[in-house]
């Protein structure tokens, strides 16, 4: 039997009381409410969803892969409810730094109802990869971006693959597009629409890793779908 995990558990904040409450309870919540006001001022619009609540219906837990860039909207890619075999509620997970970074980040996620696995891919990515298995195993679906949290911009890293090839979860690219937009001067160069813009998500076709695969070839297979679906929304936001 799988050992359950803590998924949202508490990092390791550090300072004051005070300090705490601020960095990682106050900021989170005033962070994710503007992000969602921000949010209910866009028109969105989905394609090829129908593929993805046909895994939920035969109950199959999938992996949702995106690039960095895209991060700022992307809660609106999962507006699914989900339990698992026992009638818990689950949803979508995302692994997140067992840090000060880490912990306001989950925090902020939190309030979207995305929960976080503790680890760092990076620094330990074999432990890191145990505890996103033991997630999926426990029924959450994931949600990577593959050339994070430090990039290189748009090249993606094998986690994903290795994770769809342990667990058996299906990889689902996705990509958001906005018709009216800025790009932040970070290192991923975030997008970031404009209020009142269209909001268009569109899914790749989901697609299974088989357990004996080779992870190169798996790797420049997903690089290619994300980087056609990376085409597409430069396309949307181009008009």
């Amino acid at each position: 039997m799988v050992a359950r995990i803590a998924i949202a558990e508490r990092g390791r904040p550090l300072g004051s009381p005070f300090s705490v409450w601020l960095n990682f309870r106050a900021i989170p919540f005033l962070g994710a409410g503007l992000s969602k006001l921000w949010s209910y001022t866009l028109r969105v619009r989905r394609e090829g969803h129908g593929a993805v609540e046909d895994l939920i219906a035969r109950d199959e837990r999938f992996i949702l892969s995106f690039w960095h860039r895209r991060l700022f909207m992307m809660p609106l890619a999962y507006p699914f409810q989900r339990r698992n075999a026992r009638g818990e509620a689950r949803g979508v997970a995302i692994l997140s730094s067992d840090s000060k970074d880490g912990e306001r980040s989950a925090a902020t996620w939190r309030w979207f109802g995305i929960h976080a696995v503790r680890g760092t891919a990076s620094d330990d990515g074999a432990k890191a990869l145990v505890r996103m298995i033991q997630a999926v195993k426990q029924g959450w679906d994931f949600g990577i971006t593959p050339d994070g949290p430090r990039g290189p911009l748009m090249t993606l890293k094998p986690g994903t693959v290795v994770l769809a090839r342990k667990t058996g979860a299906w990889i689902v690219p996705v990509s958001l597009a906005f018709d009216r937009q800025f790009e932040l001067n970070t290192w991923d160069r975030m997008v970031i629409p404009l209020p009142f813009a269209t909001c268009v998500i569109k899914y790749g076709t989901p697609y299974k890793v088989a357990p004996k695969s080779d992870d190169v070839s798996e790797v420049a297979r997903l690089q290619r779908e994300m980087d056609a679906l990376e085409s597409w929304a430069k396309g949307v936001t181009r008009g």
